[in-house]
Formats: C-alpha cells, sequence, structure tokens
C-alpha cells in the first residue's frame, strides 16, 4: 500500500472512517473504533456507517462512547495517529454538542454519582453474583 500524506483537506485524499476514528484520538485503538461502528455507535451524516466507509472533510459524524454524545464535523483527514493537538485540529465539534455534554457532566456532578471506592471483596462478590443469578433477591 502507497504511503499516504498524514493530514490533508484536499478532496482526492481519502480515509476510512475507522482509521480516522483511531487519528483523531477518539479511540484508543483501531479495532476498538471498529467495533463501535460495527456497535451502530457512529453515524455519518445522519446514516449509519461501516469501518471502511470513505470519509471526506465536511462529514458530519455523531459519536456515542459510554454515556457520552458527541457531534463533530470534520475538518481535515489523516491516516496516522499524531499528538493530541494535531488529532484536536481535525475536527470541530457542535457548540450544541458541547453544552449538552457540559451539561450532562453537571448533572452527574450534582447526583454525586461516582465510582466504587475500590474493588469489593469476597463478600460483596457473592451477594453480587446472588443478585446477578437470581434477580428477585433484591
Amino acid at each position: 500500500m502507497p504511503a499516504m500524506k498524514e493530514t490533508s483537506t484536499d478532496n482526492a485524499f481519502e480515509v476510512r472512517a475507522d482509521v480516522w476514528l483511531w487519528a483523531a484520538r477518539f479511540f484508543k485503538t483501531r479495532s476498538l473504533a471498529k467495533q463501535a461502528i460495527d456497535g451502530g455507535k457512529i453515524d455519518v451524516n445522519g446514516a449509519g456507517c461501516k469501518p471502511a466507509k470513505v470519509l471526506r472533510a465536511g462529514d458530519v459524524l455523531k459519536i456515542v462512547r459510554g454515556e457520552e454524545r458527541l457531534e463533530v464535523e470534520v475538518l481535515a483527514l489523516a491516516d496516522k495517529r499524531g499528538p493530541a493537538k494535531l488529532a484536536q485540529a481535525l475536527y470541530r465539534e457542535s457548540e450544541a454538542s458541547r453544552l449538552a455534554r457540559e451539561a450532562w457532566r453537571e448533572q452527574r456532578r450534582l447526583i454525586g454519582v461516582q465510582a466504587p471506592p475500590g474493588r469489593p471483596d469476597k463478600h460483596a462478590r457473592r451477594e453480587l453474583r446472588r443478585w446477578k443469578d437470581d434477580p428477585g433477591v433484591i
């Protein structure tokens, strides 16, 4: 496969969706990006997406990562992962998306949702297993 330019706004340069999501640092590995696409967590221009879908500058992506929802516009293309500063230059998040994420984060902070203080001990694990096996126990 011939070497491609790292970033470009040129229309002749095309990048697969899974590669771009990885290069833009939305996912840690290309494999995770592919799993998210296959799981229906990524929409391109309001339609579903496949890992080999070709992205172009101007495309709008809706990305779901856990409880986080992002809507970004592709500004530039890249097929190699670089520093975070360069990755952030590849896209622009919509104002509505950014405000919704901040509101969600503030709501979680006010509710006080936290991770468990630590790993469950032996007795807590048994209790969790009991709850999973028989939901009527609670």
